[in-house]
């Protein structure tokens, strides 16, 4: 909207900022991005946070770690968010691709993938990579 006042001509966009990995960005109300490059689209601490994920459940299965409170207490860190951390492993890949290459929605933080998911595949790309859905009004069922 455009309006014309005596400092001069004003226009309003509706947006929003949202912070991802350090940085600003801008969210238009479509939930898309205003800017579309891609080096300002990967979150590194979002890849960072899948990578711990997939790491931690390797050392699991490999025997490096006998359960998630012996990883938890060898980390320093709560068996809760080695827990939370190690259901990354699970993602789609699919969405893990988005993610990586920086077309996941701009709605989606890490606090979202820190929350109960359902394991299936097709529920996870609907939650997490749906334009305008919003990741705290899913299912959490299986």
């Amino acid at each position: 909207m455009s309006t014309d006042t005596d400092a001069g001509l004003t226009t309003e966009i509706p947006m929003t900022f949202r912070r991802r990995g350090g940085k600003a960005v801008i969210v238009m109300p479509d939930g898309s991005r205003g800017i579309e490059r891609r080096e300002a689209l990967i979150d590194n601490a979002m890849v960072k946070l899948l990578a711990r994920g997939h790491r931690w459940h390797r050392k699991l299965f490999n025997g490096t770690h006998a359960s998630i409170e012996d990883m938890a207490k060898s980390e320093n860190i709560s068996p809760s968010f080695v827990s939370r951390i190690l259901r990354l492993a699970y993602l789609s890949p699919t969405v893990v691709e988005a993610i990586l290459d920086g077309k996941y929605p701009a709605h989606l933080t890490m606090k979202d993938l820190m929350e109960p998911f359902p394991m299936d595949w097709a529920c996870q790309e609907k939650i997490f990579l749906s334009p305008i859905s919003s990741p705290k009004n899913r299912p959490t069922g299986s």
